[in-house]
């Protein structure tokens, strides 16, 4: 899934690289912008009769790109189009349509009338005179006559950018947004599904407070670029107008939950958790105030939550990485894309930058590198937390020196074998081994390595068998192996014979002369035996066994003993 994701990551940023290099090298127009007027109606209540009556020196060259706070006042730009072939159908775009709200262009028709085409957040998409992700209008190449353009705009700054395109031009650009874009939408509802997939698979609630952070980051891109009221909200001036803010909090509200969550940062310091909490909750709530006030004061509270957050995400990773939470380091790596792309578009908001394509996309292309990043940093955490989690739960059913099953569990799949036999009629085996020399061991090598051939006799006792037997450390030097049937009565003394020939192989930590010597005590468990005297349950079976190995200490020739077919199934 990696390499996909790196892949997928890899070609992504590289059309997003060569996607303004090829739209600029196909417009060939151009920026029109510094070739402006510009006039500032501090009213905001001047009609285009009023304004083209005003004594031409009111407009002011626009010698540089600015950027203008318009609370309650309105942007009058003055347009000389140049001489333009009749041949092609031309259009002036302006950019950056999640700040905009009222952008109207008036050109003379040719009886003199005003031409009015009207566009903006204030305006639903669908009833835009040419509905595009950003405002676009048509100019008559016959008309003379500058053309005049109106913009409202607030709480935030606006910086107009004006270029003058062809058709052609217009929809190669159209095209290769909606591709990118569109490939950036599509990557994300992938990302997200995984992340989806992965708090299912793990029931880690940090994935889940990473889905959250997906959908409110592929929301805002949708609402900041445009997309989202050209194409799912369109209808609906109200939302295209407030929805670039109200994704940006919940985006910085669900991060820094992302980050708390990630960090564990409760379990370093409860002062910082309930502050963290606190500061995610209010960005959450704020929305609501903010669409309640549309102030520039709400406005500058919006940029500082965002600013202040990023300092706080990053802070957060490196204090806990600090402190021994080790993939907190590597979120704080896993979020700098996006903390290295905010800045452009936020100082953008705050009127400090023009308006740029670096303002536009610099969050866009951060994130297509920041999302399946970091979903491989949480799928590795959640890999090695989840082996840590099975280890745990080994434990119960494991003895810590040799790693087998221990005696309880043995006797759960010994009762179930005997069922089996008992429904089916498939013989099965049980074999006592006990390690003779262990004492012996221990006298000539020291405890140490009498532990080591403890656990080397448990791993050849596993060798000899199958993935669905089961091999137990019942006491100190005393194993049990369960062999599943159907079983035959010679393929069991053939499996002690090979239990005792793997013993007296040499071991690498013990002198050639201390081989593991197994004394071992076998028994077919079938419903088919004759004498049946009284039921038996897997303890008194146990039982029968391990009273057979004692009794074969008294003559230490003897290494194998396999009882008659007399150890009846029924419980």
């Amino acid at each position: 899934m990696s390499r996909v994701l790196a892949v997928v990551v890899l070609l992504l940023g590289l059309g997003l690289a060569l996607w303004p290099a090829h739209a600029w090298a196909t417009e060939g127009e151009g920026d029109v912008t510094l070739q402006t007027h510009f006039w500032v109606d501090e009213s905001g209540t001047k009609g285009i009769d009023d304004v083209v009556s005003l004594p031409p020196n009111s407009f002011q060259p626009m010698e540089t790109f600015r950027v203008f706070q318009l609370d309650g006042t309105a942007l009058w730009m003055r347009l000389d189009p140049p001489r333009l072939d009749a041949s092609q159908r031309w259009y002036l775009m302006l950019s950056a349509a999640a700040f905009t709200n009222e952008a109207t262009l008036y050109s003379r028709a040719p009886n003199g009338a005003w031409r009015e085409q009207r566009s903006g957040d204030h305006l639903p998409v669908a009833q835009w005179d040419h509905p595009d992700q950003t405002p676009v209008f048509a100019l008559d190449p016959q008309a003379t006559g500058p053309v005049w353009l109106r913009v409202v705009n607030a709480p935030a700054p606006t910086s107009p950018r004006l270029q003058l395109l062809t058709e052609n031009s217009l929809q190669e650009k159209r095209y290769w947004t909606f591709l990118m874009i569109g490939g950036y939408l599509g990557f994300g509802l992938l990302v997200f599904f995984l992340g989806w997939v992965h708090a299912r698979l793990y029931a880690d609630r940090v994935f889940i407070a990473y889905c959250c952070y997906v959908a409110c980051m592929l929301g805002f891109q949708a609402a900041f670029t445009g997309i989202g009221g050209l194409f799912f909200w369109r209808h609906s001036a109200w939302w295209n107008d407030v929805a670039p803010a109200v994704f940006m909090l919940w985006l910085t509200a669900s991060g820094i939950w992302f980050v708390r969550e990630v960090c564990a940062v409760s379990r370093y310091h409860r002062g910082v958790d309930r502050f963290v909490l606190g500061w995610s909750v209010f960005g959450l709530l704020y929305a609501v105030l903010y669409v309640a006030q549309m102030s520039p004061a709400a406005f500058l509270v919006l940029n500082l939550y965002g600013l202040l957050s990023v300092l706080l995400s990053f802070s957060l990773c490196i204090w806990t990485w600090r402190l021994g939470e080790t993939y907190a380091g590597w979120m704080a790596l896993g979020f700098l894309p996006v903390h290295l792309g905010y800045p452009f578009p936020a100082l953008r908001s705050a009127g400090i930058l023009p308006d740029s394509w670096a303002a536009q996309y610099a969050v866009l292309i951060g994130s297509a590198i920041e999302i399946p990043l970091l979903l491989y940093i949480l799928h590795r955490r959640a890999k090695d937390f989840n082996e840590n989690r099975a280890r745990l739960r080994a434990i119960d059913s494991t003895d810590p020196l040799t790693g087998l099953t221990i005696a309880p569990v043995l006797h759960l799949r010994l009762r179930d074998a005997l069922r089996r036999v008992r429904r089916y009629g498939h013989p099965c085996g049980l074999v006592l081994v006990e390690l003779s020399n262990h004492g012996e061991i221990v006298a000539r090598e020291g405890r140490e390595a009498g532990d080591r051939a403890l656990v080397v006799a448990a791993s050849r006792l596993s060798a000899v068998v199958r993935e669905v037997d089961t091999v137990s450390r019942i006491a100190d030097t005393r194993f049990a192996v369960l062999v599943e049937g159907p079983l035959r009565p010679e393929e069991l003394k053939l499996l002690a014979q090979h239990i005792v020939a793997k013993g007296l192989e040499r071991v690498p930590a013990l002198p050639v002369e201390l081989p593991l010597r197994f004394r071992l005590v076998s028994a077919t468990l079938s419903e088919t035996a004759k004498t049946a005297d009284e039921p038996v349950d897997e303890m008194r079976l146990l039982e029968r066994l391990n009273q057979a190995l004692d009794r074969m200490a008294v003559d230490p020739r003897r290494v194998v003993l396999h009882l008659p077919q007399s150890v009846p199934a029924r419980l």
